[in-house]
């Protein structure tokens, strides 16, 4: 739904980015508000955001530099530029940053919005944040949280989590982690399966009292919630 939806206006003009708000509100969608390059990164960074209404020209940081940013970091979250530049050639850059769409000012506000909706529509469905007891894990921001702290993991280490939280319960061949966690070009030690799931109780499982990584002897692991 519309209405569940959160924008992040980046608009160094006050008259703009307040009318922006007022209409967006006004259809249903939440809305946060900066006229900062670098303070847009923060709120991109540590925020979920539907979508994000970028300005070109911002101080701190300019449009085109924090889409580029946020873009190397992983973060797919649909943007649209907003310029008072014209021209082919700020299009393509706005493009070439990873934009999702461009909008030349003065824009039409009816049109702004049927461009917002089309690219939330287009932004490809967010992985479903995965519970087990009191595990937390999100394949989306490849997070883990355990009673409410977030626990460090390396790379291979949450790969291997995130594909036994997503069985619900069954038990995961260690040959299937393997092909799950490690390409063709590798060639990892032949305990190495061991050796992770190890690391992973000591971090997920002993500080908490837990036992949720469980050995099913000859087939695998398997993750279970443990109160």
């Amino acid at each position: 739904m519309l209405s569940d939806m959160r924008v992040l206006i980046v608009e160094d003009e006050p008259r703009v980015a307040d009318a922006l708000r007022t209409g967006l509100n006004a259809e249903g969608w939440s809305v946060d508000v900066t006229g900062d390059g670098l303070e847009a990164l923060w709120y991109a960074e540590n925020h979920e955001y539907a979508a994000i209404l970028l300005d070109i020209m911002l101080p701190g940081l300019n449009g085109y530099k924090v889409c580029t940013r946020l873009r190397a970091e992983g973060n797919a979250t649909p943007i649209i530029m907003l310029t008072a530049k014209d021209g082919e050639y700020d299009e393509a850059e706005a493009l070439d940053a990873g934009a999702d769409d461009y909008v030349t000012k003065p824009f039409s506000y009816v049109v702004l919005l049927a461009r917002l909706r089309n690219v939330v529509r287009r932004a490809p469905a967010r992985e479903p944040v995965i519970h087990v007891g009191d595990l937390v894990v999100d394949p989306a921001t490849r997070t883990c949280l355990r009673a409410g702290d977030e626990i460090p993991l390396t790379s291979k280490e949450f790969t291997l989590l995130e594909m036994l939280a997503a069985q619900g319960g069954q038990v995961v061949s260690k040959r299937r982690l393997l092909e799950g966690g490690w390409d063709f070009a590798e060639q990892p030690e032949p305990n190495v399966i061991e050796v992770h799931i190890s690391a992973l109780r000591r971090k997920i499982d002993v500080p908490y009292g837990r036992r949720s990584i469980r050995t099913v002897r000859g087939h695998g692991y398997q993750l279970v919630p443990d109160a």
